[in-house]
């Protein structure tokens, strides 16, 4: 993975990826470290690679059909073996109580990742993260920055480290 500067500050994880391809694959590094249940946060501004980076979590799973934006539907759901993980895009959320109306209580009972983008529009209702993504533009490619916020992100995180070496 020459494409990353494996950085670590903080216990936030910064890498430096070049490309989309490149932003998928440590998506997919991230995923085959965790386990179910997990909620992570996905920021950045539009465009910055938060459903590129989703699309190669799941892809990092083991899911291999085709992942879609949650841009209009706001949640996708994707099986992978018996569970589930939730790809959502809360960015045409007007309300954080809509939430309560696509269901997100369920998501997060039912030992499911959730992999939710524009998390600020869900704030006071949204779960904690167990890990925050920060997505952003460079010069060339993207900067990632994957910060620990829970005991369990920390883990996750700590066992990634080692395959970005």
């Amino acid at each position: 993975m020459d494409d990353k500067s494996g950085g670590v500050e903080n216990n936030t994880i910064t890498c430096v990826t070049a490309d989309a391809a490149a932003t998928e694959q440590l998506a997919q590094a991230l995923a085959q470290c965790a386990g179910f249940p997990l909620q992570i946060h996905l920021l950045g501004e539009l465009g910055a690679g938060k459903s590129t980076f989703a699309r190669g979590f799941l892809h990092g799973l083991g899911y291999r059909q085709y992942v879609k934006s949650p841009t209009y539907t706001l949640v996708e759901p994707y099986p992978v073996g018996d569970r589930l993980v939730y790809h959502m895009d809360l960015y045409r959320l007007s309300d954080p109580e809509e939430l309560e109306y696509l269901g997100y209580r369920d998501f997060t009972q039912n030992n499911a990742i959730c992999l939710i983008e524009w998390p600020e529009k869900g704030q006071g209702f949204l779960a904690p993260a167990d890990i925050r993504v920060e997505l952003g533009f460079q010069q060339q490619g993207r900067r990632v920055g994957m910060t620990p916020v829970s005991v369990r992100g920390g883990q996750v995180l700590s066992n990634l480290r080692p395959r970005l070496a």
